[in-house]
C-alpha cells in the first residue's frame, strides 16, 4: 500500500480513515478540560460558589478518568473497540448535552463526572485499535499524531472557551462536543474493527473502589484548607476526611498486592529509580493541576475578559507544546535528571514570578511563558523516558500505565490544593497569590527530587542491560563499583514477571 504524508509523519492510505476517527474522538475528549478553565469566573457567579467548589470541576472530571480507564479497556477487549469507543463517545456527548442544561451545580458535576467517564476510555481505546491494526513499523508515528492532538485541544480548548463565554454565555462552551461525537461516532460505525481482542483477566474491583474512595475523600481534605491560617478550615469535615483517606489507601496498598491484575502495579516501586520516577510524577501532575486556575487569577488581577484570559493561557500551552519535541532532543543529549531539573526549576521560577506580579499583566505573561517552557520539559518525554529504560519488555506497558495513573492523580491532587488555597472569592487575588507560591514550592521539592536519579552515565548503562544491546560490551561489573553491580542484579530480579 502507497504511504502517504500526513504532518510529517507516513501512513499507509487506507489507515487515514481510521486514524481521522480516532482523532477527532481524542480532540473532543481533550478540548473539554481545558475549555472550561476561561469561564471559571462567570460558572461560580452563576452557581454562587467559590474556587473551593469550583476545584471540583476539574478534580472530579480527572477523578472520573482513573476510574473508567481500565472499565473501558476491559471492555474493548472483551466486546471489540468499536462498540466500547462509540458508547465512550455517545455518553461524552450525552453528558455534554446535560452540562449546558444544567440547572444547578450538583447537576453539573454529575454531568462532568459522565463526561469524563466517556472521554476517559476514548484515548486508551483509540490506541488499542492503533496497536490492532497499524504495523509495528507506522505505530509510532500514529500514536504520536494522537499525542500532537491532544497538544493541538490543549491550546485551541481556553482560547475557544474564552470567547463562547465572553460573546455568548459559559454554558455553550460544550456545544462543539455533540457535532464532534455525532461526526466520530457515523465514521466509527464504517472503519473501527468489530471484532474483539482476546479477554484479560479480571478487572480490580475491590482495588478501584478502595483508589475511588481515598481520591474522593482526598479531594474533599484539600478543597477545605484554609489559605489564611495554612491549617485545615471546617476540621471536622476535613480531617475525617483525611482519616478516610489514609484508611482506604492502607487497604488500597494491601488489595493491589494479592490482586491478579492490580490497578497499580506494587512491585515496581521496589527499585529505587521507578520508585523516585513514579514520586516526581505526582508532583508534575500537581503542578499540570495549577494551569487549570490560570484564567480565573487573570480575570481577578487584571479585570481582563474572558476571551483574553483564555488567549492568554493559550500562550502558555503553546509554549510547552512546542518544548516537548526540544525537551526529547535534549533527553538524547543531556539524560532525563538534566531535563527535569531545568523543568522544575523554570517551572518554580514562573510560578513564583506569576503569583508575585499577579496585578502587571506584560510581566505575568512572561511568567506565563517561562513556566511553559518548564512545563514543556517535565511533561514531555523524561520520566517514560526513563521508565521504558528501567522495564523490561515483559513489564513495559504496565510501568508506562502506572506513570499515566501517577500524573493524573497528581493533577487530580494539584487542583485540588488549587482550590483549597484561593479561598471561598473567585476575585481573590491574595488566595491565588498564595495558591501559586505554594505550586512553586512543590516545583523546587520536584528539583531537589531529581538528584536521586541515576546520573546520565549510570542510566545509559541501564538502557543497555535491560535491552540486552551492546552485547559486546564489557559485563557492568568490570566497569562499575561492586555494589552497583549487586544492586542492578537485585533490580533485575524484582521487576522480572513471576
Amino acid at each position: 500500500m502507497t504511504p502517504r504524508t500526513l504532518a510529517g509523519h507516513s501512513f499507509d492510505r487506507a489507515n487515514v480513515p481510521l486514524l481521522l476517527t480516532l482523532g477527532l474522538g481524542v480532540f473532543a475528549g481533550a478540548l473539554d478540560l481545558g475549555v472550561l478553565s476561561p469561564a471559571l469566573p462567570a460558572l461560580a457567579r452563576s452557581f454562587d460558589i467559590g474556587p473551593s467548589a469550583v476545584a471540583w470541576v476539574f478534580t472530579l472530571y480527572l477523578f472520573a478518568n482513573v476510574v473508567s480507564i481500565p472499565i473501558a479497556g476491559k471492555f474493548a477487549d472483551a466486546w471489540g473497540r468499536r462498540p466500547a469507543y462509540i458508547a465512550c463517545v455517545g455518553v461524552f456527548a450525552a453528558a455534554s448535552v446535560l452540562a449546558i442544561a444544567a440547572p444547578n451545580f450538583a447537576v453539573f458535576l454529575i454531568a462532568r463526572a459522565l463526561q469524563a467517564a466517556g472521554a476517559g476510555g476514548i484515548f486508551p481505546v483509540a490506541a488499542a485499535a492503533i496497536a490492532d491494526r497499524v504495523p509495528p513499523e507506522r505505530r509510532g508515528s500514529a500514536l504520536g499524531m494522537l499525542g500532537a492532538i491532544w497538544g493541538l485541544a490543549a491550546i485551541v480548548g481556553p482560547a475557544f472557551g474564552g470567547l463562547v463565554t465572553h460573546f455568548i454565555s459559559w454554558h455553550w462552551i460544550f456545544v462543539a462536543n455533540v457535532p464532534l461525537a455525532a461526526i466520530v461516532i457515523v465514521l466509527a460505525l464504517r472503519y473501527l474493527p468489530a471484532s474483539a481482542a482476546r479477554v484479560r483477566g479480571p478487572l480490580d474491583l475491590a482495588g478501584l473502589g478502595t483508589l475511588a474512595i481515598g481520591l474522593i475523600a482526598v479531594m474533599a481534605a484539600l478543597t477545605h484548607l484554609d489559605a489564611r491560617a495554612a491549617v485545615f478550615g471546617g476540621a471536622s469535615t476535613a480531617w475525617a476526611a483525611s482519616g478516610v483517606a489514609l484508611v482506604a489507601f492502607v487497604a488500597f496498598a494491601a488489595i493491589e498486592r494479592r490482586a491478579a491484575e492490580p490497578v497499580v502495579a506494587t512491585a515496581l516501586f521496589a527499585h529505587r529509580q521507578l520508585a523516585v520516577t513514579y514520586t516526581l510524577e505526582l508532583g508534575i501532575g500537581a503542578l499540570e493541576g495549577a494551569l487549570f486556575f490560570i484564567p480565573a487569577a487573570l480575570v481577578a488581577a487584571d479585570r481582563l475578559s474572558y476571551a483574553a484570559a483564555g488567549g492568554i493561557a493559550a500562550i502558555g500551552a503553546i509554549t510547552f507544546v512546542a518544548v516537548i519535541p526540544l525537551a526529547g532532543r535534549a533527553l538524547d543529549a543531556f539524560g532525563s535528571r538534566a531535563v527535569l531539573l531545568v523543568g522544575s526549576l523554570c517551572s518554580a521560577a514562573g510560578l513564583w514570578i506569576f503569583a508575585n506580579v499577579l496585578s502587571d499583566l506584560p510581566l505575568a505573561i512572561g511568567a506565563i511563558v517561562l513556566a511553559g517552557i518548564g512545563f514543556g520539559a517535565l511533561l514531555g518525554a523524561p520520566t517514560r523516558y526513563i521508565v521504558t529504560n528501567e522495564t523490561p519488555s515483559s513489564r513495559r506497558a504496565t510501568a508506562v500505565g502506572l506513570l499515566s495513573i501517577c500524573l493524573i492523580v497528581g493533577q487530580i491532587l494539584g487542583g485540588s490544593l488549587a482550590g483549597g488555597l484561593a479561598g471561598s472569592d473567585i476575585a481573590s487575588v491574595a488566595g491565588y497569590r498564595t495558591a501559586y507560591e505554594a505550586f512553586a514550592a512543590i516545583a523546587l521539592v520536584i528539583a531537589a527530587g531529581t538528584f536521586a536519579l541515576a546520573s546520565r552515565r549510570a542510566e545509559l548503562l541501564r538502557a543497555d542491560s535491560v535491552s540486552g544491546s551492546f552485547r559486546e560490551e564489557p559485563p557492568r561489573e568490570a566497569i562499575r563499583k561492586p555494589a552497583e553491580a549487586a544492586e542492578d542484579r537485585q533490580h533485575d530480579q524484582e521487576i522480572q514477571p513471576a
